[in-house]
């Protein structure tokens, strides 16, 4: 589908990962596009994908989701279509994505594909996660700004933009090559003729993200908590007045529901596993035995995890892992199953046999198999 992502990894992460915009020309040589704008548009006819075009017209910039039938009525110019998860739904897609493995599988959250006609773009904007764009087909005019202060404001109910910016990059793209911008920067990109961009986004939760979620989390599990507790208290003279001795009890409750490790574990662990975007699940029928299961493996068939799903574990953890923002336990603790199922999307046979307790992993992976997490795809 396209060559090996072309760049010093380790140079991008000490000098621009999360500091700096960087152009890549020619980040990946002979680049093919994996789709074509058709298939896009095909996508963005079923109604579990989520779909989006804006286009300028009079001066305006108009917006709505999918999905669509029709963009004859939208010209030859001035439009964009954006389609998110697309490497959900698509084999050559998720190929892109996996080029940026060297990034933590929890950071990553899908890849967006856009086809715009010449002229079309989003319009100038800030984003709060980082981004490789990935030029296709065509040819795309982007610029580029270090963080600065600017004026925010709706162009559209949908849309927000920002105000004129001073670029640090203004370049053309060609196929292969690759931009990447950190959260804050602003940006802008325009086709020049029509064009294809692979936008493949890292999430990064803020503070009040993970407040809320830990919150969430808490109410579900019904988990039991100290409460507030003044038994030793003097007559008070101040009856408006809140004592900082009550702030301090306050915040040391707050942060005893933080000082439990695997509560902590648990609650991020199945929020960042959670699928932002609906999964193409297919069970299986007939349900697999645990016996077939075995034997399709013994027979050479491979188990590929489902493009999409989000499955972690812990630093140290050798029993526990997150999957589609569900908690998951061997019955025997293994570290190496537990790496076989997160770090890798491909489950073999060989590789179940030589672990300690083959049957532990098999009994859980088992019903994710029926569930349509992983399927059997046998190898050409």
């Amino acid at each position: 589908m396209h060559s090996a992502l072309k760049f010093d990894i380790d140079d991008f992460l000490a000098q621009y990962w999360q500091k700096k915009p960087i152009l890549i020309k020619g980040g990946f040589s002979d680049f093919e596009d994996p789709l074509s704008p058709d298939e896009l548009a095909g996508l963005a006819l079923e109604p579990q994908i989520e779909a989006r075009r804006v286009w300028r017209a009079d001066d305006r910039w108009h917006a709505e989701s999918g999905p669509f039938e029709s963009y004859d009525h939208l010209g030859e110019a001035d439009w964009t279509l954006l389609v998110q998860a697309v490497n959900q739904w698509h084999p050559g897609v998720q190929e892109i994505a996996d080029a940026f493995r060297f990034i933590p599988g929890w950071r990553f959250d899908d890849v967006m594909v856009s086809f715009s006609t010449p002229g079309g773009g989003v319009g100038p904007h800030i984003d709060q996660y980082g981004v490789f764009i990935i030029q296709g087909e065509g040819t795309r005019h982007w610029r580029v700004g270090l963080p600065q202060n600017l004026q925010q404001f709706a162009a559209n109910g949908a849309l927000r933009h920002c105000e004129n910016f001073v670029a640090e990059i203004d370049e053309i793209l060609t196929p292969g090559d690759v931009l990447y911008i950190p959260p804050g920067c602003p940006h802008e990109g325009y086709a020049d003729t029509p064009a294809l961009n692979y936008s493949v986004g890292f999430r990064a939760p803020d503070a009040r993200d993970l407040i809320s979620g830990f919150a969430d989390h808490m109410l579900a599990h019904e988990s039991v908590s100290r409460r507030f507790d003044d038994a030793d208290m003097a007559a008070s003279t101040t009856h408006g007045r809140i004592d900082q001795q009550v702030m301090s009890q306050v915040k040391d409750l707050m942060a005893e529901l933080l000082d439990d490790p695997q509560r902590l574990a648990d609650w991020f662990g199945e929020m960042i596993s959670d699928a932002k975007h609906d999964l193409d699940l297919e069970p299986v029928t007939p349900l697999y035995s645990l016996e077939e299961l075995v034997l399709r493996m013994d027979h050479g068939d491979h188990l590929y995890r489902l493009a999409g799903v989000r499955c972690f574990y812990m630093e140290g953890s050798d029993q526990v892992f997150y999957m589609d923002g569900e908690r998951y336990q061997l019955a025997e603790p293994d570290a190496e199953a537990i790496a076989l199922l997160c770090d890798q999307a491909r489950i073999c046979g060989p590789e179940v046999a030589c672990l300690k307790q083959p049957q532990a992993l098999l009994e859980v992976l088992l019903p994710l198999v029926n569930q349509g997490y992983w399927y059997f795809e046998e190898d050409e």
